[in-house]
C-alpha cells in the first residue's frame, strides 16, 4: 500500500523542479551548512563512513562532494584477472540473468527490449542480444562512484532523456519500463569477451550523471538520443 501511495505520489510531484532543487542545495558551500546536512544524512541513512578517504564531514566543500565521495585506498580490492567481471558500484543486485532473445527482465511480470532501453544504434543492440544482464540498485548510502566492470575500450556513448522516478524497490516492481523511461547514460565497451554496456539511469532527487568522457549531464525531460563524443579514455 505504501509503495503505491509513493508511486502515484511521483506522478503528482514536479520531479524536476525538485529534482533541480536538490542538485542546488547540495552545492551550496558554506561550512556550518555542508556539516549540518552530512551529519544529517550519515545518521538518517546509517552510512559507514570508516572506508572514506577524507575526513567526516570535515573534509568536504560541498554535500555533493560527500555523496560522490572516494574511499580509501584498499577498501575494495579488485581481481587483477583480464577475464574478470566485477561489480561496477557498491549497491544490491536486484536483478540479474540471461538477456533472452533481446528482452530484460524488470520485476515479477515486467519487462522490457534492449533496444527500448539503449534507444539508439540496432545493430549495438542487436550484438548484446542473447548476453548476460544485471541490475544493481544505489541506495543513498551507498558510494556514488561507478567503474568498470570488466577490461576493455570505451567504444561510444549516447545520452537518452527521460523522466525521473525513483528506483526503489518498489517503484521497480510497480512501474512497467522503468528503466527505458527514465533518463540514462549508456556506455558501449570492446572488450576482448565481445561488447558489453554500463547504463546509469537517473533518478527523483540524481541532479546529475558525470564521467571523465562527458563531463556533468544535466537531466533532460525531452528530446531524441544523442551520440556523444569521447575524450580522454
Amino acid at each position: 500500500m505504501l509503495e503505491r501511495f509513493f508511486l502515484l505520489l511521483q506522478y503528482l510531484l514536479p520531479r524536476y523542479a525538485l529534482t533541480a532543487l536538490v542538485y542546488r542545495v547540495t552545492r551550496i558551500r558554506s561550512r556550518g551548512f555542508t556539516q549540518f546536512l552530512i551529519r544529517r544524512f550519515v545518521s538518517l541513512y546509517d552510512v559507514d563512513i570508516s572506508e572514506v578517504r577524507e575526513d567526516v564531514p570535515d573534509g568536504f566543500a560541498t554535500f555533493n562532494d560527500f555523496f560522490i565521495r572516494e574511499l580509501a585506498d584498499g577498501a575494495r580490492p579488485v581481481d587483477p584477472d583480464s577475464r574478470s567481471i566485477v561489480s561496477p558500484v557498491d549497491g544490491t543486485l536486484s536483478a540479474a540473468g540471461p538477456i533472452r532473445g533481446d528482452s530484460i527482465f524488470q520485476a515479477k511480470g515486467i519487462d522490457y527490449t534492449l533496444r527500448d532501453l539503449l534507444q539508439i544504434d540496432t545493430p549495438r543492440a542487436d550484438a548484446l542480444a542473447g548476453g548476460s544482464f544485471a541490475t544493481i540498485y544505489l541506495a543513498p548510502y551507498n558510494y556514488h562512484r561507478v567503474h568498470a566492470a570488466h577490461a576493455g575500450r570505451v567504444d561510444a556513448l549516447h545520452y537518452v532523456p527521460g523522466d525521473l522516478f525513483s528506483v526503489n524497490a518498489g517503484t521497480v516492481r510497480l512501474l512497467p519500463g522503468l528503466f527505458r523511461r527514465n533518463e540514462r547514460l549508456v556506455v558501449h565497451f570492446d572488450t576482448h569477451f565481445g561488447p558489453a554496456a554500463l547504463v546509469f539511469v537517473g533518478a527523483l532527487n540524481v541532479g546529475s550523471i558525470t564521467t571523465p568522457w562527458t563531463g556533468e549531464i544535466r537531466p533532460q525531460r525531452r528530446g531524441a538520443a544523442v551520440a556523444l563524443s569521447i575524450g580522454s579514455q
